[in-house]
């Protein structure tokens, strides 16, 4: 099953992925409602294969305990990063996954270089980290509101318009690091349309149960949306690089945005090809010796090995 998921996601996601090297022009490049020939039935259950391929690799991630994998999902308000993280992994282990959540930083994060409080939630060796919004805020909303920037401290020396240009090398080079050792890094910028964004807010509005999901907040930066396109744009052309390449998502439907995601989380694990550990000879004649022991401590009547007996019967019937 995973050799033929793995042809066919490949196949599916590159469109969304952005070349390195290339100038993005969100507006124009990519659509908030392409959805392919893909119809919604389909998708359900392709979203299902691809839950429970992800929960299949994630035991093999954290068993070989060698790789470890930083998801980035970025997106306006609105944008499904909720819904997304919910739905695309229902089938993995929790034990496994960590969700950060960044917010306007705190006075301690505001008194360490911009990167100190994600690096301090990145995954270890084993398990996927989910950045909901992440180090791309730095770039984001710090560009669109230059008071931000102001409580960061920094000398003046380093406040000139080429920062920009400099933090995106700085979180390049970061991301560099980070996958020369080991951590891959999967980002995600879920693309939504203005008019789509205007209807998810009004029936945030419009439905009891939703209203605490919304702020006057929102709105105010809903007018700030052309400056969000130009800075989402310049970001998505700046940081996709070869070893973190940025995958533009549309998002104006639900479920096509999940399968989209669940298919390039999929692919990065599919890539890893992560192996459970085998046991060598020594091992191996421990494990046999427990058996046998197990096995004499059968009840009268009962089965020595319930589970090798039921796998016989099942080879027996395939035969």
């Amino acid at each position: 099953m995973a050799d033929t998921w793995a042809e066919r996601i490949a196949t599916f996601i590159e469109p969304l992925r952005v070349k390195p090297g290339s100038t993005v022009d969100l507006a124009k490049d990519f659509n908030p409602r392409y959805k392919g020939h893909l119809k919604k039935r389909q998708g359900v259950e392709l979203l299902r294969t691809g839950v429970s391929l992800l929960a299949e690799y994630q035991m093999r991630l954290a068993a070989q305990d060698t790789y470890g994998v930083l998801l980035c999902l970025q997106a306006l308000d609105a944008g499904g990063k909720d819904g997304t993280i919910r739905h695309v992994m229902s089938g993995v282990n929790p034990q496994g996954v960590k969700v950060s959540s960044f917010k306007v930083p705190s006075a301690q994060e505001l008194g360490h270089d911009y990167l100190w409080r994600y690096a301090r939630q990145l995954p270890a060796r084993g398990d996927i980290a989910i950045f909901n919004r992440s180090h791309y805020e730095e770039v984001l909303v710090v560009r669109v509101h230059p008071e931000v920037l102001d409580r960061q401290r920094l000398p003046q020396s380093v406040r000139g318009t080429e920062i920009w240009d400099r933090r995106y090398r700085e979180i390049n080079d970061w991301e560099r690091y980070l996958t020369d050792n080991g951590f891959k890094v999967v980002k995600i910028f879920l693309n939504l349309s203005k008019e789509e964004q205007r209807t998810r807010f009004l029936k945030r509005i419009d439905l009891p149960e939703k209203n605490w999901k919304f702020s006057a907040a929102d709105v105010r930066e809903r007018r700030r949306w052309d400056d969000y396109q130009l800075a989402f744009s310049e970001m998505l052309s700046a940081t996709s690089t070869k070893w973190a390449p940025w995958y533009v998502v549309p998002a104006d439907r639900k479920w096509f945005a999940r399968i989209c995601a669940a298919s390039v989380l999929a692919h990065t694990l599919i890539d890893i090809d992560p192996q459970f550990p085998t046991v060598g000879d020594e091992a191996r004649k421990d494990l046999l010796s427990a058996r046998r022991e197990l096995e004499k401590e059968a009840p009268r009547g009962a089965q020595a090995d319930p589970y090798a007996t039921r796998r016989r019967a099942k080879r027996a019937k395939r035969t």
